[in-house]
């Protein structure tokens, strides 16, 4: 059982935002349309919930239309990440992969939430494996 903090939705246009706070990632979920008019309170929303140390899962599933902000935005979000040192994975809808046209093989890319929770899991797995050995010998 995952524990889950939710924050309230964020109405931006014709667009719904939430995120999730959880064990593993913070899911930021977005739903509607992303456009011209509110692809930037978007990126903003979405800058906020990248805390470094924790994983970003950027769920794009409910996106029924998007117009090229999708490469702007996926571009914003991997940078803001790198920057700030923290993992992500794009969950993207048919929409989302279409307006991304082949841009979406520069992303990490998963394609459910779940899978992407379990990459980051498999993740801190693998670490502590190569940890465990170095615990043993200074004990």
């Amino acid at each position: 059982m995952t524990a889950t903090i939710s924050t309230s939705a964020f109405a931006c246009g014709r667009a719904q935002i939430r995120s999730h706070f959880r064990h593993l990632a913070t899911v930021i979920t977005v739903d509607g349309e992303i456009d011209a008019d509110n692809a930037d309170p978007i990126i903003s929303y979405i800058r906020r919930m990248i805390l470094a140390g924790d994983p970003v899962v950027l769920d794009l599933t409910g996106v029924k239309s998007c117009e090229p902000q999708c490469i702007s935005l996926s571009e914003r979000v991997a940078e803001d990440c790198r920057r700030a040192a923290v993992e992500w994975t794009l969950v993207a809808s048919p929409a989302v992969i279409r307006s991304l046209a082949g841009a979406d093989e520069a992303f990490p890319v998963a394609t459910t939430v779940r899978a992407a929770l379990h990459r980051f899991a498999a993740g801190i797995d693998s670490r502590r494996q190569i940890l465990l050995p170095l615990v043993r010998k200074s004990a």
